[in-house]
């Protein structure tokens, strides 16, 4: 994702595009949630279409998950099928464990669905 052919991408520039891959899971997200939980007043995306593609899927198996399941979680594994799916390889447990309280975390800020405590 955003290498250009034949450069070497130095370990700084790994991590700003990391960065911004987690961000742009927020937005996809924020994407994912129901009309007009979020209104955007920007025409340009929020997020690549390339960053779109890959993780639209993840992000709304989890939204669907947390709005008509009331869900809190989902198993890794089936996030892990869907990454192999879309991108060819899944990511460490861990990694997509984080990813997904990414995701939750988000929903819960834009759209509370249960009382504080």
């Amino acid at each position: 994702m955003w290498n250009e052919p034949g450069i070497q991408p130095t370990k700084q520039s790994l991590k700003v595009r990391e960065c911004i891959l987690w961000l742009s899971i927020v937005f996809i997200t924020i994407l994912c949630t129901p009309q007009p939980t979020i209104i955007r007043w920007s025409t340009t995306p929020p997020v690549s279409a390339d960053a779109l593609h890959q993780w639209k899927g993840f992000c709304a198996l989890i939204a669907n998950a947390y709005y008509t399941k009331g869900m809190a979680w989902l198993p890794v594994k089936t996030l892990q099928m869907e990454q192999m799916a879309v991108m060819g390889s899944s990511e460490e447990p861990s990694l997509v464990a984080s990813r997904m309280q990414l995701v939750f975390s988000t929903l819960e800020v834009v759209s509370p669905q249960w009382p504080r405590v």
